[in-house]
């Protein structure tokens, strides 16, 4: 199989740093961020926090009398948060598995879960770790993709619908994660406050491609004799053709505990 065929696999923190820095990205971002109502003073947590992409702004927030934790489990994701927060003193970075979430029964008056979820083993249990993390009171930001919302314009429809089938199906750890983020919160014991969905859209074939992983899931989904060569081929090709569409839904959801 040619390397041309999309974009390689990117690195995974350039690729979390660029989809925030999208158009789409910090227009999400903006709004959770904005939904959490984080105080000065308070303890704000931000679960997977990747490269520390979120952290700055949850700093400014909290001011220099409160803390702001990070918590991945990825050395190289740590490491780059580390080196974004060096100069914030508010923001503590801590390497541990969002399973089991290193803070302190009862302490956090704010948390974030961004784009995490959909990865991890269990996401009840993530959630049901947040629920002992937090305070009475606390207030709690959840935002994932659904990934059976996927849909990219091409007059071979029924190849884009078997490539979206692919990615929700063996792509994904947990696709429709998104539209089941208000029951399972419920579950862990949080009251809902705020759902809602976004629509990301793509216009730029290249961006779609580096994001959505065009190419590279294509590419997996022919090797697994998923999708026709030939097909997937002609399909991919056609997408380099203007105007180019794509888009999915993000959905957000804002609880207290």
């Amino acid at each position: 199989m040619s390397t041309t065929f999309g974009s390689p696999r990117p690195d995974a923190a350039a690729y979390m740093m660029r989809a925030a820095a999208s158009a789409a990205g910090r227009s999400y971002k903006q709004e959770l961020i904005q939904l959490l109502d984080v105080q000065l003073g308070q303890t704000a947590l931000d679960v997977g926090c990747g490269p520390g992409t979120d952290l700055p702004a949850l700093a400014e927030r909290v001011g220099v009398s409160g803390t702001v934790i990070g918590v991945d489990r990825d050395p190289v994701m740590l490491a780059e948060a580390r080196r974004r927060t060096s100069e914030l003193p508010a923001v503590q970075i801590r390497e541990a598995d969002v399973h089991a979430l290193p803070v302190e029964r009862g302490t956090v008056d704010r948390a974030k879960i961004d784009r995490v979820l959909m990865h991890v083993n269990d996401p009840a249990a993530v959630l049901e770790q947040l629920h002992l993390a937090t305070r009475p009171g606390a207030r709690i930001g959840l935002a994932e993709p659904d990934w059976d919302t996927l849909v990219v314009d091409a007059e071979d429809l029924d190849t884009s619908r078997a490539f979206t089938r692919y990615t929700a199906s063996e792509v994904v750890r947990h696709a429709a994660i998104g539209r089941s983020l208000a029951r399972y919160a419920q579950r862990a014991g949080f009251t809902i406050e705020t759902v809602r969905a976004t629509t990301p859209v793509f216009l730029d074939f290249q961006d779609a491609d580096h994001t959505l992983g065009l190419g590279r899931n294509m590419q997996q989904a022919i090797q697994d004799g998923y999708i026709d060569e030939v097909r997937g081929r002609q399909w991919f090709t056609s997408l380099f053709a203007k105007p180019f569409f794509a888009s999915f839904t993000l959905v957000t959801v804002i609880c207290s505990r």
